[in-house]
């Protein structure tokens, strides 16, 4: 039975890690039932530890677009792609769904700096985030006995989720690789559109993408005006460049929710229609109106909008920053 009112942000509660991992395990149990969880569950609280700085050699997260949620709403997302593409009739063995939904936990551990790295934030590897975040892999998993001999899969996985990276050009080793990695290129940005908090983390994205030196938006405004279109880029991106694998979405709703719906394209699109309501009706006052979770004021006081009557951000001691 389909149920209207049901909305992907009150299926879990992503400001809880163990919620959002008890999901993962419940869904890809459904398929399947003899997976390694206890294994996944100590990457996971790996991933933790690394994102809240007690990870030996590295320092907490600091980038507030590419947070731990952030990587939970990936994680998520990905096993749901899992699910649904099993459900479609996919075929994927227990170690290659480990090797998507780990991927993914650790698909944005590139922004992480070393404890001796000092300057600015993590938010300056944006353009070697990828690499990054393989070499990392790589090291975690020297001597597994589980995955040291995948360790070249990792490369192509994450690949996908690099806007510079040709995917229809990529040769993977195997058919079931090539799928892992457009589910994984998907989930990344499924995951991040579909939150709930989206439209204010956008405002934190903006200061990432100054101080990695992108220089495609103005000011916050700017990005927020540029994410309309920017949507309908990625449309074309899920249809070709990662083989429409979102479709899969609905396949997991309906036998894990029994729901007919994709909840990630209506969470998506519910997000455009509020920020295209904010930019038609108050651009001058969008911080006023992206106020969840307090985001807006924890923003440094640096950071003015462009449309007060103070200047715009051009000097922050220093830094170029990112997104």
């Amino acid at each position: 039975m389909d149920k209207p009112s049901l909305q992907l942000n009150s299926l879990v509660d992503m400001t809880d890690h163990q919620a959002a991992l008890s999901e993962v395990v419940q869904t890809l149990s459904m398929t399947w039932p003899s997976f390694d969880f206890a294994y996944l569950r100590r990457v996971f609280a790996d991933m933790e530890h690394l994102f809240s700085g007690r990870y030996p050699g590295y320092q907490a997260c600091n980038t507030r677009y590419h947070d731990f949620r952030h990587t939970l709403d990936v994680f998520l997302a990905m096993a749901r792609l899992l699910h649904g593409a099993s459900v479609a009739g996919l075929r994927f063995t227990d170690k290659q769904a480990a090797l998507g939904v780990i991927s993914a936990l650790m698909h944005d551990t590139g922004y992480i700096q070393t404890t001796g790295d000092r300057l600015g934030t993590g938010a300056k590897y944006t353009a070697a985030h990828v690499d990054r975040s393989i070499v990392f892999m790589k090291r975690y998993y020297a001597g597994d006995d589980l995955f040291e001999k995948e360790l070249p899969a990792f490369d192509h996985i994450l690949h996908c989720t690099g806007f510079t990276m040709k995917i229809p050009g990529m040769r993977f080793p195997s058919r079931e690789l090539e799928l892992l990695g457009k589910m994984l290129g998907t989930a990344d940005l499924l995951g991040q559109m579909a939150d709930r908090l989206y439209l204010e983390k956008l405002l934190f994205l903006y200061y990432e993408f100054v101080e990695a030196g992108i220089s495609d938006y103005e000011s916050e405004l700017d990005l927020l005006k540029k994410t309309v279109p920017f949507y309908q880029f990625i449309r074309r991106r899920f249809a070709a460049d990662l083989e429409g694998v979102d479709n899969y979405m609905i396949h997991h709703f309906r036998v894990r929710w029994n729901i007919d719906r994709d909840l990630y394209r209506e969470a998506v699109e519910q997000n455009l229609r509020r920020l295209q309501f904010i930019l038609d009706s108050d651009p001058g006052h969008y911080r006023s109106h992206l106020r969840r979770n307090g985001i807006t004021k924890s923003l440094q006081a640096s950071t003015v909008p462009p449309e007060s009557p103070e200047p715009a951000v051009t000097d922050r001691r220093g830094e170029r920053a990112s997104g």
